[in-house]
């Protein structure tokens, strides 16, 4: 055994709550090593009273095998004591406490939990679990009415730039929530919508209005409680790490210089403060002079962002906050503000932008979820870029469904593209196929996947500022195949449970052929890609020798007996049957039994 691979760390995230009677306890060992894993808990006071916990193995990359068990008392938990005891390939029995991995069962050393605090629970609002979001760049959706178009607008599909107008407006978004729900939306992410500079919105010049270019408080409340009546959630963009140079605070500054109130407010390197694009004497976000950065731990900043917050979970009832660049911002905000939020509003979702895994992020304190970029960077080199094999890819994706707590993969925002990077389809060089497969990719992926407005449709663009073009509205002008296939994997997912909140285990994995059983309770679905330009021939493990048919074509397939095993991650999950399938270039088949078993062995 590789004793130096096997970790435990007596914290957040491989020790955490789900509740005040529930504990979920981790353990990693080298891939393959562990034949079983045992958490073996005892009271303080009462050493004689082991309890002893099977641990499943949850997951397994191309490094290592995670391990979790689940610790559910009668009573709020405290004052534990635990170790592990390991059994190798071989029959060999190792243990594992706080200080070391040996053959001798420990006496002393033990990991210790003492005590569940209610606010050290892991909540995640269970609406967010899963859920399917559709991001809006208000600027660019739909120009719903024209009177509050900005001066010097473009007519609608110019060219995108940093700096040009082309109307969108929240009464764009209002007008074709028909169009969003009939595509199986379930929750908008709306870019910026309150008073700023720019045609982005993150200049923020007034928390508390919306853009007069968007329209009015009103139209808002009216999408609002539209939206609400379609069952879609609603989340705002919360751009708290700067603001614009027309913010109030602000301009207190550039006016009484020194004697302003506010000084404190930003970090400001000496006075005189000018506005300057870059080389500011102030901080900024990005040395983007026009932005400058918020000093977030101050307690009176602090409190403005609260009553923000507050004020249109309040007043407009929205359900949650997608907070921008938020592991650039001062972490005792998130502590504060997360308690007293959820106090008030325990369904609000905060939702926490990162480029990386986000473990500054996700310590029970701050956030609910991330935006989870690394499952689009795996996706873009897997399927679009073909840069990764079938081996790699399934490392990536697995690694990071590792690195967060169950609650958490459930909820992770998981996007192909966004307004800061450029289109899908761009990635593909414009190949349907690549971009169809993607999609069927993350609609059968545990997490939240996100739709970037026009992808559905087969709109393109490279980076910033042209993965922001205007949503094309004239039916000639889109790819209905594009579209309709959405429509197909999204109303799969919705009809499948599992494939929203379940686990996968990855059954294929071989050059640029992927497959993987995503499974819950009492459901399983089988997945299987090829991100070739070659056809390939496949045998799928299954658990069961029955009939399994595609839910995408209708077509039945009847497994047959295992016969050799061989099979990919074969020691995770013992198979009956293989399937075999013939897939084409970039093709997806979605597969799960037809309810005729055969008893055949």
């Amino acid at each position: 055994m590789n004793i130096p691979a096997v970790q435990h760390h007596a914290g957040y995230p491989d020790v955490y709550l789900a509740s005040r009677k529930k504990l979920v306890v981790t353990i990693h060992a080298a891939a393959g090593d562990i034949k079983t894993c045992e958490l073996l808990i005892f009271p303080r006071t009462a050493p004689e009273k082991i309890s002893s916990y099977l641990m499943q193995r949850v997951t397994r990359d191309g490094v290592r095998d995670h391990f979790t068990a689940e610790v559910i008392t009668e009573d709020t938990l405290r004052y534990l004591k635990y170790y592990f005891r390991l059994t190798d390939t071989a029959g060999k029995i190792y243990f594992q406490n706080a200080w070391e991995t040996s053959e001798n069962e420990p006496k002393d050393g033990f990991y210790e939990f003492l005590y569940a605090n209610e606010t050290n629970v892991l909540k995640v609002p269970e609406w967010a679990k899963g859920i399917i979001y559709y991001q809006i760049f208000p600027e660019r959706f739909a120009n719903g009415n024209s009177s509050n178009d900005p001066s010097g607008c473009q007519e609608w599909g110019t060219a995108p730039n940093r700096e040009n107008y082309m109307g969108g407006d929240l009464s764009g978004i209002l007008k074709n929530l028909e169009y969003l729900n009939s595509l199986g939306v379930e929750c908008l992410y709306l870019n910026p919508i309150f008073k700023g500079d720019f045609n982005h919105k993150y200049a923020t010049t007034d928390y508390l209005e919306i853009d007069p270019s968007f329209g009015t408080k009103e139209t808002f409340q009216e999408l609002v409680e539209t939206c609400h009546k379609y069952g879609i959630k609603i989340v705002l963009d919360g751009v708290f790490n700067h603001c614009g140079i027309h913010f109030a605070p602000f301009q207190d500054i550039l006016e009484k210089q020194e004697l302003s109130r506010y000084c404190d407010w930003f970090y400001i390197r000496k006075f005189p403060v000018e506005v300057s694009e870059t080389d500011a004497v102030y901080e900024c976000v990005g040395d983007y002079g026009y932005m400058p950065k918020l000093n977030t731990a101050n307690p009176e900043v602090q409190a403005y962002i609260y009553n923000v917050m507050v004020f249109w979970l309040n007043e407009y009832h929205i359900d949650g906050w997608r907070l921008d660049v938020a592991d650039e911002i001062d972490p005792s905000l998130w502590t504060r503000i997360r308690y007293r939020i959820k106090s008030a509003y325990p369904d609000c979702l905060l939702l926490g932008e990162t480029w990386g895994d986000g473990f500054s992020l996700l310590d029970e304190k701050s956030v609910d979820s991330i935006m989870n970029y690394v499952f689009r960077d795996s996706v873009r080199d897997f399927l679009a870029r073909g840069s990764i094999d079938a081996k790699m890819f399934n490392h990536r994706i697995c690694q990071m469904r590792s690195h967060y707590p169950e609650e958490i993969r459930q909820a992770l925002f998981q996007p192909l593209d966004s307004h800061d990077t450029e289109r899908f389809l761009w990635n593909c060089s414009g190949d349907i196929r690549r971009l169809k497969l993607a999609a069927l990719f993350q609609m059968c992926f545990p997490g939240a996947p996100s739709i970037y407005y026009g992808d559905e449709i087969g709109l393109n663009g490279d980076n910033d500022p042209d993965c922001r073009r205007c949503m094309e509205w004239n039916p000639a002008k889109q790819n209905e195949d594009v579209l309709s296939f959405y429509k197909k994997v999204i109303r799969i997912r919705k009809e499948n449970p599992c494939l929203r909140t379940g686990n996968i285990v990855p059954l294929v994995c071989e050059k640029m052929t992927y497959g993987y059983l995503c499974q819950s309770d009492s459901q399983q679905i089988y997945v299987l890609i090829n991100g070739a330009e070659e056809a390939n021939e496949v045998r799928l493990p299954v658990l069961k020798i029955a009939e399994y048919k595609d839910l995408l074509t209708g077509k039945s397939y009847q497994a047959d007996k295992l016969v050799n095993a061989g099979y990919f991650n074969e020691d995770m999950i013992s198979c009956q049957g293989t399937v075999k399938l013939s897939l084409r270039a970039f093709e997806g088949i979605i597969l799960k039994t037809g309810g005729m078993e055969n008893e055949k062995k």
